[in-house]
């Protein structure tokens, strides 16, 4: 697995200057590029206006970093007549960082029809001192050049209005008729719409609403709003429930509306049977047939200045494909009720383009997710997951990272990534999302919507920015998961908080976090550090030491994490094909062919896990077993940790009845020595050093406790599935392993689902393969027969 090595964490920090635009030092110009408008002219460069002489690319041009190169090289390009985008960057084959970056015309490639294959361009390298200089150049254009100043399009994308009474209001009745289709109102798992803010209740004219049975509705969308009245007039919120169709041609017969506290899916829900079930006609009306008015829970009566329904609301759903007959709405008044419309990141344009992506994924992939948030008739936060997504958080959503970097610069979108660690050790996709805000309340829609798509399957464990609101959706949907801070995250707080501090203060703070082995050990380190340097008072080493169980290493050993690293950052899953600067019309290519080539990575190690056989270091028959069931990758890391055991010395210092304990330490190093305590009876066993807790995969402690114990297996509970050749291909039905009746049946229906779906794919790809795949089947359905 591929792991993106965060830098160091103090850099060299530029050298401040009373001017901020630009600074000379030697033969080079360092240019601090700032966005049009709002930069000042200052030794012939005029950036506001950018006509300045000065403003010429040249070799050995120099920038404080790449996004001042690339902001240098817009401002030229506006004054000469071009526009420009990003090109391709390369990285470091040490590290992985980004070693160099291009800027090149529009109009460079095919890729488009507006595009010529133009061959200007700059190209800037990172150099040892932090500095990007120009290092290559081409100015000519194979096309006319002009004024581009008026037609430029804005540095930023343009934000959705929000809080106005006219926000309800979409642009187009049929953009929101497409995103909402969904056939004769039937219940779609793969799509879902959620409204908030819709606040019913009628004028003061109109008399209280009191349902009974037999009351008639001229329509569902009547009956809906006859009852948000009765509700708030009552005091409490409802949802919309289930419905059934007709066996004889699948038409809607009867629908439920329901208290927001029935059943018990969420904390806040507590079972409550109220509820008002309408039956359709014969004459075409809908009829109240069964009702409930007594709840479990109190109530709360709403003021009149509460009660008044919002129009704009009601307009907008009744625009919605003819209203509630035919738009099945997974949550409406789900009890969230915010004063304030939050603002929104993304550009409007992003929605028609996504949608009319998601309905041609869909037409060919069933499993395909996708669910927008709408607020107050407004589309908000969009989250989606292909099939193959979806099957992969049945198998590695155990531990996953919400990566949502696009927070590091000014990303032109705020593209979001759910990613997973699969067999081999590589990062697997899990989910997108476009994040319309970074509020508590987008997290949370974020996390739910999430949750759905993989059929409620909790991870155990989640790496995500350390943001307030992120910590409190992750605990509101997600309790009992272990959240873990990202550590690019950190690294950049360390930069700024603690960069005047001395190379000594470094050194002994990283041996604090990363050598302290017990908690008395972090905390005498911690203590002396803040004392010995006069930093009791530092606000963010408070902070820190605060949540200490989120990032500190010592505090998170015990929790499974997929061997995600402790000190690093995971590279991100896309790469090189959707970064800052990727623009709306080239988004959904890259995105396909991004995912497309980490799949391909798969394959590749599918393939190579079926044909490929490791070589044996040793004559332990557990080495040979391991071989017979891991990836490539996972035995791969076994067999170091069973090399290393030889260098260990184990000595049993404990024994009462079945319950024995090792002190294991390496040759020659006293000080390096951990604790193994093993269990005769249930052949359990634990390690001070957590590995196993940490990867699933046992350490060399341990393995030296079984070659002194003479184990020719490894017990199979310590065997993760997840880590297997199989672990895509079936599942291991243990009844004691907590998993829930709902997640086993989702597990079996992704795992058939996929695998099914390979099938399909090898067998279409001749007329043998064909024929041979329709004997197979029949052969499969005759033993099916046989096992009833």
């Amino acid at each position: 697995m591929v792991f993106d090595s965060t830098p160091s964490l103090f850099n060299n920090t530029r050298s401040s200057s009373s001017d901020p635009y630009s600074e000379e030092y030697g033969n080079a110009m360092i240019v601090r590029a700032h966005p049009l408008g709002t930069a000042r002219a200052n030794n012939n460069v005029n950036v506001e206006g950018a006509r300045g002489p000065g403003l010429e690319p040249c070799i050995g041009l120099e920038f404080d970093s790449a996004d001042d190169a690339r902001e240098f090289y817009s401002v030229y390009a506006t004054r000469v007549g071009f526009r420009t985008r990003t090109g391709q960057l390369y990285r470091s084959r040490t590290d992985g960082s980004v070693a160099s970056r291009r800027f090149v015309c529009s109009k460079e490639g095919f890729q488009l029809n507006s595009r010529m294959g133009c061959p200007a361009f700059i190209r800037v390298q990172r150099r040892d001192s932090g500095k990007w200089v120009v290092d290559q150049i081409h100015k000519d254009h194979n096309h006319e050049l002009g004024d581009v100043e008026e037609s430029r399009p804005p540095l930023l994308p343009q934000r959705t209005p929000t809080g106005r009474k006219s926000s309800a209001k979409v642009s187009s009745k049929s953009k929101l008729k497409f995103l909402a289709e969904v056939d004769d109102g039937q219940p779609c798992f793969s799509r879902s719409i959620s409204f908030k803010r819709i606040k019913p209740g009628g004028d003061g004219g109109q008399p209280k609403a009191e349902p009974y049975a037999g009351l008639v509705f001229s329509s569902v969308d009547e009956a809906f709003h006859f009852y948000l009245r009765y509700a708030d007039e009552a005091g409490f919120k409802t949802r919309i429930g289930q419905l059934f169709r007709s066996k004889n041609d699948g038409s809607i017969t009867s629908r439920r509306f329901v208290c927001s506290k029935e059943g018990f899916q969420h904390p806040s829900r507590v079972g409550c049977g109220a509820f008002m079930r309408i039956k359709r006609q014969d004459s075409g009306t809908w009829m109240v047939d069964r009702l409930q008015k007594d709840h479990n829970h109190d109530l709360e009566p709403q003021t009149r200045t509460h009660t008044k329904s919002s129009t704009a609301s009601k307009k907008f759903i009744d625009e919605v494909n003819g209203g509630l007959d035919t738009l099945d709405l997974s949550e409406i008044n789900n009890g969230v009720r915010s004063n304030i419309s939050q603002g929104n990141n993304i550009g409007s344009e992003w929605y028609h383009l996504l949608l009319d992506y998601f309905q041609s994924k869909q037409a060919k992939d069933t499993g395909f997710f996708y669910s927008v948030q709408v607020d107050n008739g407004v589309c908000m936060s969009v989250f989606w997951a292909d099939g193959r997504s979806r099957f992969a958080s049945s198998q590695f959503g155990d531990a996953i990272v919400v990566d949502t970097s696009y927070r590091k610069t000014n990303y032109l979108v705020p593209f979001a990534t759910f990613v997973g660690v699969n067999h081999h050790k590589q990062p697997v996709l899990l989910g997108c999302a476009l994040i319309a805000n970074e509020s508590k309340e987008s997290f949370i829609w974020l996390f739910r919507t999430w949750l759905r798509a993989m059929s409620g399957c909790r991870p155990k464990s989640i790496i995500a920015d350390q943001d307030m609101a992120i910590q409190q959706a992750i605990a509101h949907v997600f309790p009992g998961t272990r959240h873990r801070f990202s550590m690019w995250q950190i690294r950049a707080k360390e930069r700024e908080n603690l960069r005047s501090l001395s190379n000594e203060f470094k050194y002994e703070y990283e041996k604090c976090i990363y050598d302290s082995q017990t908690n008395a050990d972090f905390n005498t380190m911690w203590n002396a550090l803040v004392n010995k340097y006069g930093l009791k008072e530092n606000v963010w080493l408070k902070e820190m030491y605060e949540k200490r169980e989120s990032w500190v290493p010592l505090y998170l050993r015990g929790t499974f994490f997929a061997g995600i690293p402790l000190n690093e950052s995971m590279e991100s899953l896309f790469g090189i094909f959707l970064n800052a600067e990727t623009p709306l019309v080239e988004f959904i290519a890259r995105y396909d062919q991004g995912l497309e080539q980490r799949r391909e990575e798969e394959r590749k190690e599918d393939f190579n896990c079926s044909n490929l056989q490791a070589f044996l270091q040793t004559k332990e028959p557990i080495e040979e077993q391991c071989r017979r069931l891991y990836t490539l990758a996972v035995f791969q890391l076994f067999q170091k940790e069973l090399l290393q055991c030889y260098n260990y010395l184990g000595i049993k210092i404990y024994e009462e009845g079945t319950i024995s304990r090792y002190s294991v330490r390496r040759c020659g190093n006293d000080s390096e020595k951990h604790m193994v305590t093993f269990s005769a009876s249930n052949l359990n066993v634990s390690c001070s050093c957590q590995m196993f807790e940490f990867e699933g995969v046992l350490c060399r402690h341990v393995l030296r406790v079984f070659i002194l114990l003479n184990m020719r297996e490894i017990p199979s509970h310590y065997l993760l599935h997840r880590w297997t050749r199989n672990a895509e291909h079936g599942l291991v039905c243990d009844v004691d392993s907590g998993v829930s009746c709902q997640e086993l049946k989702s597990l079996m229906v992704w795992s058939l689902r996929e695998t099914a779906c390979k099938y399909i794919e090898s067998g279409t790809t001749s007329i043998e393969k064909y024929r041979l795949a329709c004997e197979i089947m029949r052969e499969g359905a005759k033993k099916f027969c046989r096992q009833r």
